[in-house]
């Protein structure tokens, strides 16, 4: 028998219903969560007032939330699914000859629409919130103020402190950001009171400083001075150099193969922002999987009473699906297996699974 878009219509606003009641307790819990640990970590900080750890944790909660929406859509699912088994209105459309697969349709291209727009529209604004996040964060929290920007142009950093900053621009780079080729230093007082430039063909990165190589020292008011070689100190470290890439997750999904492209251009391993792209790809497939494993757990088992089974299934596919990104993406990140699969493959796997247990539970 063929579904009515009435009925259709139905299943889906009840799919949707689900899903947003468990999105708002979650939304609630990890606003909870995390403003907690931001006060954790702002004690004794004076800068570090209440209202700016709240607005804080508004900043970083639509990306907490784009990690719990496959959690989401799967509880949402069960939720939907469960309340319409206890009401009969399945047993019902069954009766009527709507297969599981019809009344499933619904849901699944629900969940392939908020994939998409997880991915095109709320992606680009938790990435700029987050980008705003980390900034604040960095000044307030760690108080770092040290910048790393890559662009066409080539490398830029700057390292600062009360006493003035230091501006780093080089053409290109070698060993991931620890060798500098062309580069120039640029140092002022203050923000804004140039004292002098260097200029060097190589700087190397050792030891808290910079080795430079056939430097050349312009000062503002007197003759330039010639280096084989010259160590000047620096406050920047390999790590620092690292944590100062724009995240993936600052980086909006738009963007990001530009960015991407970019950074390998400029000599940088662009690998977490590769997985993270086509993770994000995948993130439609992945709402659809969850939403198959809900029906698998939520279907005949509530029928026969079996609330408690359903529960732990779901809580169990929920910490597989967390196991199998979590382990996977190291996978990825160093190599051992193609970003692509490390990123596709927990959404296959659930979505084959879910397909598979619905097959057997159903139509078996």
């Amino acid at each position: 028998m063929r579904s009515s878009v009435t009925l259709s219509l139905y299943f889906g606003r009840q799919f949707l219903l689900g899903i947003l009641t468990v999105l708002i307790v979650l939304a609630v819990l990890a606003y909870s969560f995390d403003t907690v640990e931001l006060l954790r970590r702002a004690s004794g900080r004076v800068d570090a007032t209440l209202d700016l750890v709240l607005q804080m944790s508004l900043l970083k909660l639509p990306t907490l939330m784009t990690k719990l929406f496959p959690f989401a859509v799967l509880f949402g699912s069960m939720l939907a699914l469960s309340r319409l088994t206890r009401s009969q209105e399945l047993t019902v459309s069954r009766a009527a000859g709507v297969s599981v697969w019809q009344f499933l349709f619904p849901g699944i291209a629900l969940a392939l629409l908020l994939g998409t727009f997880l991915v095109t529209v709320y992606n680009p604004l938790s990435a700029a919130m987050l980008a705003r996040y980390e900034s604040v964060e960095a000044k307030v929290m760690r108080g770092r103020s040290s910048m790393l920007a890559v662009s066409s142009g080539g490398l830029w950093l700057r390292e600062a402190d009360a006493s003035g900053q230091i501006v780093v621009h080089a053409l290109r780079v070698a060993q991931q950001g620890i060798e500098l080729r062309d580069a120039i230093l640029f140092y002022y007082e203050g923000k804004d009171i140039f004292i002098k430039r260097i200029d060097a063909s190589v700087a190397l990165l050792q030891d808290n400083s910079w080795l430079l190589q056939d430097a050349v020292v312009s000062y503002p008011d007197k003759a330039a001075e010639r280096h084989a070689r010259l160590r000047v100190p620096t406050t920047l470290t390999f790590d620092r150099i690292q944590e100062s890439f724009a995240s993936p997750n600052t980086v909006s999904f738009w963007e990001l193969p530009s960015f991407i492209a970019t950074l390998e251009g400029a000599g940088f391993s662009a690998v977490k922002h590769r997985l993270h792209y086509y993770s994000l790809l995948a993130s439609p497939a992945l709402l659809c999987a969850m939403l198959l494993i809900a029906a698998s757990f939520s279907l005949r088992l509530t029928r026969r009473g079996g609330i408690g089974i359903m529960l732990a299934g779901g809580v169990g596919a929920g910490f597989l699906l967390y196991l199998s990104v979590e382990l996977m993406q190291p996978f990825g990140l160093n190599g051992t297996l193609p970003v692509l699969l490390a990123a596709w493959a927990p959404a296959v796997v659930f979505v084959l699974l879910g397909v598979s247990l619905l097959f057997h539970l159903e139509d078996g």
